[in-house]
């Protein structure tokens, strides 16, 4: 994926056209709930966070000028299934398989729909500009 320069390319290699309320593990979530909560993943999760960073921040799909200001999580680029937890897949626990993302990013991955994702455009203000009655 380092070779897909724009937070756009990513996105669209990453994204799945997936069905909200679609299950993904059914009965089977016990496994993934066990593995996210497993110290294997955390320390995993850390090192990917660490690695898609710049400086302070996290950066959205790891792409320079998308910062993740809340909650990082962290996007399998192959989804998975109980097998691979059981079978301990490679894909699991490779950082080369891991991204780091926000809730509405990771959303739109999921769900294929663009509207979802935060491109919020910085507001250059002016004076007075939040006070109508100074115009």
């Amino acid at each position: 994926m380092i070779r897909l320069p724009t937070f756009e390319e990513r996105f669209e290699y990453l994204r799945l056209d997936g069905v909200v309320g679609e299950s993904t593990f059914g009965f089977d979530r016990y496994l993934n709930q066990i593995f996210y909560h497993s110290e294997e993943w955390k320390a995993v999760r850390r090192e990917v966070i660490l690695r898609d960073s710049n400086g302070d921040c996290v950066l959205d799909l790891g792409c320079d000028g998308h910062e993740i200001f809340g909650r990082v999580l962290i996007h399998h680029m192959n989804p998975i299934s109980a097998k691979d937890i059981v079978r301990r897949a490679d894909i699991l626990l490779n950082p080369e398989y891991l991204i780091s993302t926000m809730k509405s990013t990771h959303d739109a991955i999921h769900y294929g729909d663009e509207s979802l994702l935060a491109f919020d455009k910085l507001i250059v203000r002016k004076p007075n500009d939040t006070c109508p009655w100074r115009r």
